[in-house]
């Protein structure tokens, strides 16, 4: 008697699965000399730095070192044949460098002020001459905006370009996020791009898992709670840093605690406003607000 082999379950929710597809959806966004230059070999994450800063950190030997190890360790999982750090040329090396540098600014839009009334707009003044302010001193400087304040475009998550270093030792740049219609021709654009299929359905997945769980699949209001954890997901999802970590795994899960906590305090405040209502009309309330109430069996007095 044969015994065939029971075949061995896929886990489809593990770190390396989620970061291959977070690569892949910022992939569409992104817009690149050459195809093979999307994938990176270390992150320079300096974004608060001046670009110029930032590409200095390239040519470091330490930096050189590390990113000859990853490429190293990424051939042998692919090819299955150890490839030693001296046979790597420095020239086919690619680094991501975090930055603002190719997004563009725009006007920071001013925050609202209730525009306080002066002695002019109250008393009407038919006498005074309109070119002599008699009441520049009475108007609020807050009200002025500065149109000096500029901040970057929003973007679904963080801004980088791809840099590799050239025959000379000079970083050329070989790919950028958010842009389209090629590196040196092209123009920014954030909307181009898409979340891949196969991630949609992993942020159903968790959200479902996490449904499950025996202190949230009891309550009546579960799918609301699944559907907003599922939208802050497709919101949040790209703005995963590898620079940061290497574990999207928790990232998400967090989002959908918060999300489910939000949607729980809500319930809560409604049915608590409902049963306030139901109790100054003589009527009884919610179960959970008479077993609140109970001690011991007996309401308390």
């Amino acid at each position: 008697m044969s015994i065939t082999p029971t075949k061995k379950p896929v886990n489809y929710l593990n770190n390396k699965d989620i970061l291959k597809e977070i690569h892949a959806s910022k992939t569409t966004y992104c817009c690149f000399s050459k195809q093979e230059y999307h994938q990176y070999d270390l992150i320079i994450d300096t974004p608060t730095d001046p670009l110029e800063k930032s590409l200095e950190q390239i040519s470091k030997p330490k930096n050189i070192k590390a990113a000859k190890e990853v490429r190293a360790a990424r051939l042998l999982l692919e090819t299955g044949n150890e490839v030693k750090l001296k046979d790597i040329p420095t020239s086919d090396l690619v680094f991501r460098v975090m930055t603002w540098d190719h997004i563009p600014v725009s006007p920071k839009q001013p925050r609202k002020v209730v525009k306080k009334k002066t002695a002019k707009d109250i008393i009407e003044f038919d006498d005074v001459d309109e070119e002599v302010n008699l009441f520049a001193d009475l108007e609020d400087p807050t009200t002025k905006d500065d149109v000096d304040d500029m901040v970057h475009v929003k973007v679904n998550f963080p801004p980088f370009q791809h840099y590799k270093l050239d025959e000379n030792g000079s970083a050329v740049c070989v790919g950028k996020s958010h842009w389209t219609g090629g590196v040196k021709t092209g123009e920014f654009s954030k909307d181009h791009g898409k979340l891949t299929d196969k991630l949609a359905r992993m942020f159903i997945m968790l959200c479902e898992k996490y449904a499950m769980k025996f202190n949230w699949r009891g309550y009546t209001y579960n799918d609301e709670m699944r559907n907003s954890a599922i939208l802050q997901l497709t919101y949040v999802g790209l703005r995963f840093n590898e620079a940061k970590s290497a574990n999207p795994f928790a990232y998400y899960t967090a989002a959908i605690t918060n999300s489910f906590c939000r949607v729980l305090n809500t319930e809560k405040r409604n049915q608590n406003i409902r049963d306030d209502i139901l109790e100054m009309n003589g009527l009884n309330p919610s179960h959970t607000r008479q077993m609140a109430g109970m001690k011991f069996g007996q309401y308390e007095e």
